[in-house]
């Protein structure tokens, strides 16, 4: 008996020590000059099986060399409050209000009118835009952040780099301004409007909350706005291109939706009868609406329709090297209660997902299912080759994801 205790104690110890060495070996790589790093995923530690304890820790460093990596890289851009991706540009104004929580800032990213128009006139509009909210934003908290569109289209806030774009401000207000990541809202009037239909639904999950002020929705759909708060203002009057008429079906469909869902599809959606196009800022009500909610980064159910603007991750889901296809939607969730992850809708052959502690319990197996019919029931392993890959595609410390598994559908 006293030799099987000893063997016991032996092999939880060199378990420790082997985990430690992993982490060990982590930090010498990353003492290393970025340019002179080997490839990670050809190391003999980042593909070795981690405990929680090791896994939160390589997470954290990890976190911290992506963010000074990404710092580095967009500083004197942000300082110069004009930010360079691809072949476009974007200047972005920004005012901080009100005291800073424990739990980081918010941050309020602001889309404005105008559109397919001479630069000078978007020039006014961002120049509006920037101050539009400053007396609803004196009773709130956070960081006011205006855009100027990279373009003057009419399709302006939703080509396909303001996705990037909003995804750098956001890491960039994460470093610079101490912004929680989970507290994080987008708005837009007008053009902006336009835009903020569109993009709502494919960034919900890196949002917190979403208005949309007298924009047209064009072929947007509200599906993915399962986990998202949104809110609608309209003028009673604005019928140019029938926004007003199609502001009314989008509130019917949401209203739909919620009752069909509920504790889903959150929405204030509020028709202004008496105002046009301008609604004399009744709709700044959806300022305060919005911060009352926090995004939830790992909802238990995902409903994801793919845009035409394609993305590869939403929440948890991952369609890494697969060809995804607009209008197609994928349903998923997970049960910690019964440590399953549940593919109810499937539209590819093949999927990946991403999983961390904080969804299920990783030291014991995972049940993975489609419709109900059990796929695999597998024992997973956390690795630094994971948590360094979620990070490559997305510098948030609440998406990094210790082990992925694809599932054949």
């Amino acid at each position: 008996m006293k030799h099987r205790i000893l063997l016991v104690i032996v092999l939880v110890l060199g378990a420790n020590q082997f985990t430690q060495s992993q982490i060990k070996d982590l930090k010498a790589w990353l003492e290393q000059p970025v340019d002179q790093r080997p490839h990670l995923g050809q190391t003999s530690f980042a593909n070795k099986s981690l405990s929680k304890k090791e896994a939160m820790e390589a997470s954290e460093l990890l976190y911290a060399d992506a963010q000074k990596q990404f710092a580095a890289r967009y500083n004197e851009q942000w300082e110069q409050r004009e930010l360079k991706f691809q072949d476009h540009s974007m200047p972005f104004f920004y005012n901080v209000f009100g005291e800073k929580p424990e739990d980081g800032r918010a941050l309020f990213l602001s889309l404005h009118g105008g559109g397919g128009t001479a630069p000078e006139v978007n020039d006014r509009q961002y120049n509006n835009q920037k101050h539009l909210y400053d007396k609803t934003m004196e009773d709130l908290e956070g960081v006011y952040l205006a855009m100027r569109a990279p373009t003057n289209t009419w399709n302006m806030w939703h080509q396909d780099d303001i996705d990037d774009f909003i995804n750098i401000l956001i890491q960039m207000a994460v470093i610079k301004e101490g912004v929680n990541p989970n507290k994080v809202y987008l708005l837009g009037y007008s053009a902006g409007g336009d835009g903020l239909y569109q993009l709502a639904p494919r960034l919900a999950d890196r949002l917190a909350g979403a208005s949309m002020m007298a924009g047209h929705p064009g072929d947007a759909s509200p599906n993915n706005l399962y986990n998202l708060p949104f809110a609608l203002h309209m003028g009673g009057k604005d019928a140019a291109y029938n926004r007003n008429g199609l502001a009314r079906e989008w509130k019917m469909t949401l209203d739909s939706l919620a009752t069909a869902n509920p504790g889903h599809y959150l929405h204030q959606a509020v028709i202004h009868e008496e105002c046009g196009h301008w609604m004399n800022r009744q709709d700044a009500m959806a300022l305060p609406w919005m911060a009352q909610y926090e995004r939830n980064p790992y909802p238990e159910k995902v409903i994801w329709q793919q845009d035409n603007r394609y993305h590869e991750q939403f929440y948890w889901l991952w369609c890494h090297n697969f060809q995804p296809r607009a209008g197609k939607q994928i349903v998923a969730e997970y049960s910690k209660k019964d440590n399953s992850i549940n593919i109810i809708k499937p539209y590819l052959d093949a999927i990946q997902v991403l999983i961390n502690d904080e969804m299920l319990n990783l030291n014991k197996p995972v049940v993975f299912m489609k419709n109900g019919e059990v796929l695999k029931k597998i024992k997973l392993d956390r690795t630094i080759q994971t948590i360094y890959q979620s990070l490559s595609v997305r510098i948030d410390p609440y998406y990094i994801f210790s082990t992925k598994v694809e599932l054949k559908l």
